[in-house]
C-alpha cells in the first residue's frame, strides 16, 4: 500500500471514529496508536509517554488556560448583559438598532472572551427575547447572533490564533494584530447586513418607543469600560513586545477576577468555584486535543502519509488560486464535524508548507482559515453555536436559525475574497506595528 493509499485509510477510519461520537482526543490518539502498531509494532509504545508530553511542553500553551479564565470571568458576570445595555441604549434611534447593539456586543465581548459559545450565551440570553419582544422574527434574532458569536475565534484574543502560532512555530503577537482588522471588516459587514435587512423588512428603530436620556447612556458606561480598557492594555503589551501572550493572559485573567469581584460583587466562593472549574475543563479538553494531535501528526509523518500528499500536491500544475480555493473547500468540509482547535492541528503541518511553497503568506493564510472555521461554527452536523442558541431559544427550529445565519455566511465568504484580493487588510497591521516579518 502506497502512502497515499493509506493516507484515504487513515481518513476514513478517523472519520469514522469521530462519527461513532468517540471525543476528538481520544479519537486521533487511538487512531494514531492503532496505525503505528500495525506498521510499527509494539515499540510504537515507547515512543507515546514522550509524543504527549512533547505535545504540551510549550510555554505558549499557558495562555490558553488563562485566557479562558478571563472569559469565564466576564461570561460568569453581568459584563455580557451591560454591553448589550449600554449599546442599545447609544443605538436606540438607529434603523435596525437593536440587530447592530446584539452583532457590536457580540464583537465586543469576543475580545473579551475569546469564545465563540461564551459570545453567544451571554449575548444571545439579552438579546435573543429583546429582539423577539420588539417584532423581530426568530429566525433573524438567533442567527444574527450564532453569527456574531463567531468573531470569537477572529478578533483577538484568539485561542485558535494560538493554537495556529505553535503548530506552526509563528509569532503569536503577530498572528493576534493580523487579525484585528479582518475581525472590525467582518463585522462591519454583518452590521451593514443587519441594516440592509433592517430597512428591507421594516424595522425602523431599536428602542422604537422608548427615549434615553444622555445621563441613562453614561450611567452604565463605568460598568463596561474598565473591561474595555483590559482588551486595550492586552492587546498593547502584545503589541508593544513588553510581555509575552503567557504573561498578558496572566496579568489579563487576574484583572478580570477582581474586577467581576469589585464591579459585580462575586465574592461568594461559589460562582468563582464554578468560573474555574469550567475553565479549567475546557483547559484539559483543549490540551488533550493537541496532546492527541501531536500523537496523530507523528503518525502521519512516520508512515510518510503528510510527506506524500505535500509532494502530490506540489507537482500539481494549477493555479496557485485554485489551489487555494481546493484548500479552502477541504478546511470547510472539516470544519462541518470538527472544532476549528482540532482542524488546525490535524491539518495546518501539511498545508502551510504546501501554501508557502505556493507564495502565499502563513500570517494571511492564518486568518483566512480562521473565518472559514467560524463558518464551520453555524453549519451542521457540528455547528456548536447552533446548538447554543438553540438551547437559549429552544422553541426555534435549528433549520431557522441556520436560515437566519445563512446571510452572515455569505459575508465571511465575501470576507474571504476581499482578504485574497487585498491581503493587506491582514499583512498591513503586523507590518506596521512589529516590522516585516524575517
Amino acid at each position: 500500500m502506497n502512502p497515499l493509499e493509506l493516507g484515504l485509510l487513515v481518513a476514513g477510519v478517523t472519520i469514522a471514529v469521530l462519527l461513532a461520537g468517540v471525543p476528538v482526543a481520544f479519537s486521533l490518539a487511538a487512531v494514531a496508536l492503532g496505525f503505528l502498531l500495525v506498521f510499527d509494532g509494539l515499540g510504537a509504545l515507547l515512543i507515546l509517554p514522550d509524543l504527549f508530553y512533547g505535545g504540551l511542553d510549550s510555554f505558549a500553551l499557558l495562555s490558553i488556560p488563562m485566557f479562558i479564565v478571563m472569559g469565564g470571568a466576564i461570561a460568569s458576570s453581568r459584563a455580557g448583559a451591560d454591553l448589550y445595555e449600554a449599546l442599545d441604549r447609544w443605538l436606540t434611534r438607529v434603523p435596525g438598532g437593536l440587530m447592530i447593539a446584539n452583532l457590536g456586543a457580540c464583537a465586543i465581548f469576543a475580545a473579551l472572551s475569546g469564545s465563540s459559545p461564551a459570545t453567544c450565551a451571554a449575548i444571545g440570553k439579552m438579546g435573543i427575547p429583546e429582539m423577539r419582544k420588539r417584532g423581530y422574527p426568530g429566525s433573524l434574532a438567533t442567527g444574527s447572533i450564532a453569527a456574531g458569536g463567531t468573531l470569537g475565534i477572529l478578533i483577538p484574543p484568539s485561542i485558535t490564533m494560538i493554537v495556529y502560532g505553535i503548530a506552526t512555530e509563528t509569532s503569536i503577537g503577530r498572528l493576534f494584530i493580523a487579525g484585528l482588522l479582518p475581525g472590525l471588516l467582518l463585522t462591519g459587514l454583518f452590521i451593514a447586513w443587519g441594516l440592509f435587512e433592517a430597512k428591507r423588512r421594516g424595522y425602523r428603530f431599536a428602542g422604537e418607543g422608548q427615549h434615553f436620556s444622555w445621563r441613562e447612556r453614561l450611567v452604565v458606561l463605568p460598568r463596561v469600560g474598565p473591561f474595555l480598557l483590559i482588551i486595550a492594555g492586552i492587546l498593547w503589551v502584545l503589541y508593544g513586545g513588553v510581555a509575552t501572550p503567557s504573561e498578558a493572559a496572566g496579568v489579563g485573567a487576574v484583572f478580570c477576577i477582581l474586577l467581576v469581584m469589585v464591579i459585580y460583587r462575586m465574592v461568594r466562593p461559589g460562582p468563582l468555584w464554578r468560573m474555574l472549574r469550567d475553565a479549567m475543563g475546557e483547559s484539559v479538553m483543549i490540551m488533550m486535543i493537541i496532546a492527541g494531535s501531536e500523537l496523530f501528526s507523528y503518525m502521519m509523518s512516520s508512515l510518510f502519509i503528510t510527506q506524500s500528499l505535500a509532494m502530490w500536491i506540489a507537482e500539481l500544475e494549477v493555479n496557485r488560486w485554485v489551489l487555494m480555493i481546493c484548500v479552502n473547500l477541504f478546511l470547510l468540509v472539516a470544519g462541518f464535524f470538527l472544532p476549528p482547535v482540532a482542524v488546525i492541528l490535524m491539518t495546518v503541518p501539511t498545508l502551510v508548507p504546501i501554501i508557502e511553497l505556493a507564495g502565499f503568506d502563513p500570517i494571511w493564510f492564518a486568518v483566512v482559515l480562521t473565518i472559514n472555521m467560524e463558518i464551520g461554527l453555524i453549519t451542521p452536523p457540528v455547528g456548536l453555536n447552533l446548538y447554543v442558541i438553540n438551547g437559549i431559544a429552544p422553541d426555534v427550529p435549528l433549520q431557522d436559525i441556520l436560515r437566519g445565519a445563512l446571510p452572515f455566511m455569505l459575508c465571511m465568504v465575501l470576507g474571504i475574497v476581499l482578504l485574497c484580493i487585498f491581503p493587506e487588510i491582514a499583512l498591513w497591521l503586523p507590518e506596521v506595528l512589529m516590522g516585516p516579518q524575517l
